[in-house]
């Protein structure tokens, strides 16, 4: 395999919407808001969040297989490193310059926003470390779902918001958190998928807690709440209606999720779900200018 294949696979482009969703919808209700669109702000934005994303990948592709979790027999997808396709050394090295990356977009930032642009954006990079480094990674226990909503769901969406009009919205809040639970549901299918060699290997996910049917029910219910949620954020019928486009996809995700045996057919799932969770954003986005 080319090198330059391998690197675009470990950065796992399949999911990395997960970290544009919350950008665009951040900045989208502070365009509502406000009436005026920081198109330089956006793009620091856009970029650190990507690169930090690309960096916890990389981050997890090499812990992971260091750790012996990730071996070449996995149901998921092949990972870069335990493939055999880069030394553990390079990837290492790619995730650490994705963060230096991020940390150039985040000097910007910081200039614009002051210092809670600090707090979030070093909050970030530590918990994107710490999700598979470290003495006890977050994705090595119960709370990788709860990381994933807060990081990519309440504190991106609002982080977006503050930096296109420095002050801060309850309805940030509420737009994080419609955001962060589909975000935590492609966790939950990971973890599903892999519960068996997890439980083994003696990564006690919040999947091998809940056992195979209560993580089915999980997954429904990040999928489906944000639905629930629309209503305290979009009151007119004509944007909730333009949103609510997305559920029926939704509906049919979650049944094909339920009925899709143990096996790589979840990684398509996966997939699916970022899919729907950046459809979902944008749906969101647009309604605000109804």
């Amino acid at each position: 395999m080319k090198k330059s294949t391998a690197w675009f696979l470990a950065c796992r482009p399949k999911t990395l919407t997960v970290a544009l969703s919350p950008v665009i919808v951040g900045s989208a209700l502070a365009w509502h808001d406000q009436g005026t669109l920081l198109w330089l702000p956006l793009l620091a934005t856009t970029l650190g969040a990507i690169l930090i994303q690309i960096g916890t990948n990389l981050f997890n592709d090499v812990g992971d297989y260091l750790r012996g979790t990730d071996t070449p027999g996995r149901l998921g997808p092949a990972r870069a490193t335990a493939e055999g396709w880069l030394s553990a050394r390079s990837v290492q090295r790619g995730a650490w310059l994705a963060f230096t990356l991020a940390v150039l977009c985040g000097c910007y930032l910081v200039w614009h926003g002051g210092w809670p642009i600090v707090a979030i954006g070093l909050a970030s990079l530590a918990a994107g470390w710490a999700y598979t480094a470290g003495p006890r990674p977050i994705a090595y226990g119960p709370l990788g779902e709860l990381f994933v909503f807060v990081f990519f769901g309440l504190i991106a969406v609002s982080g977006s918001y503050y930096l296109q009009t420095l002050t801060l919205s309850s309805h940030a809040l509420i737009a994080g958190a419609l955001l962060g639970l589909p975000a935590a549901a492609v966790i939950t299918v990971n973890n599903y998928r892999d519960l068996d060699g997890d439980r083994a290997n003696g990564k006690n996910t919040l999947a091998v807690h809940l056992g195979r049917p209560l993580t089915r029910r999980l997954y429904g219910g990040e999928m489906l709440l944000p639905f629930l949620m629309l209503p305290t954020l979009l009151p007119g019928q004509a944007a909730l209606a333009l949103t609510l486009l997305s559920l029926p996809p939704c509906l049919l995700l979650i049944r094909t999720f339920h009925h899709t045996p143990i096996g790589p057919g979840l990684n398509r799932i996966l997939a699916l779900t970022a899919t729907g969770q950046f459809i979902f954003a944008l749906l969101l986005s647009a309604s605000y200018t109804l």
